[in-house]
């Protein structure tokens, strides 16, 4: 791992190390996890200084966490969502007063944040929410459904996309509210069991869910141009640091592929090479896009294009080296066992979504062909 490092970045490649190792099996739960990191100023390393708790970084320093944490196998996260979503919104579009009470929660790991973009009918086209907010006395009054919430189920808050002003149509009329999920019987969350047997997806109900006038960030009417900035901050540090995890990915399939003899075929051994040359590829981009002194038009939408499509072609190749071997369940499968996959069978089921969920590959490639090419825009339906 070479970022041409200063002496200071090899020292705080070592703290974290040592700090990793100190704390990465604990076996705390992930609410209690990021407690742990937020107590340790490790959440919000990108964040300007301004007294929100958290320790400030480089971004060579910030790649370093991001790696370092994903090599060593340390737990999932459940602040993500409100450390690289919701906080860099916040920074650039929120009110001082916002920033003063979400950010120094976000920082110490003590509130966690879902995001409410997607509705039925409106995934890929955001521009199509329904969820509607009426004013009332002192907020917002919030009905309608959201559906693929990651993490709703662990949320203490969710940030939500939703029409203010009742005549409008697409992306105007748009607000973007920060909404307390804590709300009985006006909130309403249910789990989305997907093909491995995990439910981190939700739908999420609101009836009549309130939001206070103060929680609009961006001011009313403009949410769409919040979360358009929102969705700029989504593939950042972080995308090296899921490079970490598809490389160990691969070197499974790798190991297993040398184990059943796969490695002997040549067609195989060319789709084993063609992935780990890809997989550089994209390291090198991101490392590209990351030093920009600008954001490039269409680099989130490439990047997703390209590891989506890497990580599909990586779930078919490992169930493909493993042979009949890959369709048989565990031996103590039963009705009463919990619902199990091996590593190679919940990498192939999960990585069907990869080119859906984030924004599908065809949206991808219409925000590439409009935005950077600057071809006609595709035409819109008319809404019934």
């Amino acid at each position: 791992m070479d970022f041409g490092a200063e002496p200071e970045d090899e020292v705080f490649r070592s703290e974290v190390r040592i700090w990793l190792g100190e704390h990465a099996e604990s076996g705390m739960d992930r609410r209690s996890w990021e407690c742990t990191l937020g107590a340790a100023g490790w959440i919000g390393l990108g964040w300007p200084e301004g007294g929100y708790g958290n320790r400030t970084a480089t971004l060579t320093q910030q790649v370093v966490w991001a790696e370092e944490y994903a090599r060593s196998a340390a737990p999932p996260r459940s602040g993500h969502i409100g450390e690289n979503l919701l906080a860099p919104t916040l920074i650039a579009h929120g009110t001082a007063e916002q920033k003063a009470r979400f950010l120094p929660p976000v920082a110490a790991g003590e509130e966690l944040w879902c995001q409410g973009y997607s509705e039925p009918g409106a995934g890929s086209d955001l521009a199509g929410v329904r969820t509607a907010a009426v004013r009332d006395a002192d907020g917002y009054r919030v009905s309608g459904q959201k559906i693929w919430t990651s993490l709703a189920h662990e949320a203490d808050w969710c940030f939500v996309l939703a029409r203010t002003d009742p005549g409008s149509r697409r992306h105007h009329g748009l607000s973007f509210l920060l909404v307390p999920m804590d709300q009985p019987g006006r909130i309403e969350v249910r789990p989305i069991r997907q093909m491995t047997g995990t439910s981190d997806f939700n739908e999420v109900f609101f009836d009549g869910a309130h939001a206070r006038v103060e929680h609009v960030v961006g001011g009313e009417g403009n949410g769409w141009r919040v979360a358009m900035s929102l969705l700029g901050f989504e593939r950042g540090v972080s995308t090296l640091a899921q490079q970490i995890g598809f490389a160990e990915e691969l070197g499974r399939v790798v190991r297993d592929a040398m184990a059943t003899g796969a490695a002997d075929d040549p067609v195989v051994r060319e789709r084993l090479v063609r992935q780990w040359a890809e997989l550089r590829v994209m390291r090198w981009n991101a490392l590209r896009t990351l030093g920009g002194s600008a954001a490039e038009p269409g680099a989130p939408s490439v990047a997703k294009l390209l590891w989506a499509g890497w990580h599909q072609r990586l779930g078919e190749l490992a169930v493909q080296v493993r042979g009949a071997a890959a369709s048989v369940g565990p031996a103590d499968w039963s009705a009463s066992a919990p619902y199990r996959l091996d590593p190679a069978q919940h990498l192939f089921l999960f990585s069907r979504a990869d080119t859906v969920y984030g924004g599908s590959d065809q949206i991808q490639r219409t925000i590439i062909a409009e935005r950077v090419l600057g071809l006609p825009r595709e035409p819109k339906g008319v809404e019934s």
